[in-house]
């Protein structure tokens, strides 16, 4: 009898029911791409973050210039860039700034400007997705044709063509100066032109939810439409704004890059990724490591974030396993 007791005792712990977010923790653990990924993201936010303190302990300055290292024509006399224990990744020429911590400092920049993009665009196209596809109606009319507006729009060449004015007249007021001025043009316009591809996902899936069993009873009961939209749909929609969100993040870091390195972003003294970028394209023939480390790099991180954002989408997807 005592066997019995057990063996039923042991098998309903086998069968013990997991909580969605447990199940989609353990998908995602199976995934690992998607760990090794998430792994190098963790450690490049940290060291980010930390850009100062890591410095330190490397003893390696952002600001200083090794000129006694360069030769006439400011290149690095050290072979391979500069590459040695006292600056792992070599020097900049003309400057002989040390590499790593130009890309540790501006990384932190950077990593800035994508992540206020990211939330801002996020919460715009959250917002708009709950109100159309929970209204529908004229509000969702109106909603979707402005939406569709937007995204008529040659977002990338209204940016190069409103960047001196928009800056200027920022400048201006007073809000802001200098690279301040150019870090709010740039968060202000990406997130401008990157939410509605947000909303449309958003409202698909409000429209899909409202309709659903556990809506219909609340509205029964007699709940408010502020409890519905708080309490039954928005708790429901975290999966796909995760999923959009590690998408969306290494998509702006890029998009800062390509703006800097255009011109149209931060300008030095500051240093951000599309900076050193836009530098090392002028001693890409005399030297290439400085180039080929600057490009990797940022590769790297946008392809770790996309890997983890492709690994939580498999993990958070119910079909997954099917």
């Amino acid at each position: 009898m005592s066997a019995v007791v057990a063996e039923t005792t042991s098998s309903k712990e086998a069968i013990k029911g997991r909580s969605p977010r447990q199940i989609a923790w353990i998908r995602f653990k199976r995934n690992k791409v998607g760990m090794g990924a998430a792994i190098l993201s963790i450690t490049i936010l940290t060291l980010s973050f930390f850009a100062p303190i890591v410095c330190r302990i490397l003893r390696i300055d952002p600001n200083t210039l090794n000129l006694d290292i360069l030769d006439n024509s400011g290149i690095p006399k050290l072979p391979h860039g500069g590459i040695s224990l006292s600056h792992p990744l070599g020097l900049i020429p003309g400057t002989g700034r040390d590499l790593l911590a130009q890309l540790l400092y501006g990384s932190r920049i950077s990593f800035l400007v994508a992540i206020l993009t990211t939330v801002t665009s996020l919460f715009i196209g959250l917002m708009v997705g709950i109100i159309g596809g929970y209204f529908r109606g004229r509000i969702d009319n109106y909603l979707g044709r402005f939406t569709d507006f937007l995204l008529a729009f040659p977002a990338f060449f209204m940016i190069v063509a409103l960047s001196e004015p928009v800056v200027k007249r920022i400048e201006s007021t007073g809000i802001a100066q200098g690279n301040s001025a150019r870090m709010l043009f740039l968060i202000f316009f990406l997130s401008f032109f990157g939410w509605p591809g947000f909303s449309r996902l958003i409202r698909s899936q409000v429209l899909s939810l409202r309709e659903r069993e556990f809506v219909t009873a609340a509205q029964a009961m007699g709940a408010k439409r502020r409890r519905i939209i708080f309490k039954e749909l928005l708790p429901n929609l975290w999966a796909p704004v995760i999923v959009v969100a590690s998408l969306a993040l290494p998509g702006y870091l890029a998009a800062e890059a390509v703006f800097s390195y255009l011109g149209l972003g931060l300008q030095p003294p500051a240093s951000t990724w599309g900076i050193l970028l836009s530098n090392a394209t002028r001693f890409v023939t005399v030297m290439p490591s400085f180039f080929l480390i600057t490009a990797g790099s940022l590769v790297m991180v946008v392809l770790a974030f996309n890997l983890v954002g492709d690994a939580l989408r498999d993990a958070l997807d119910p079909r997954a396993d099917r």
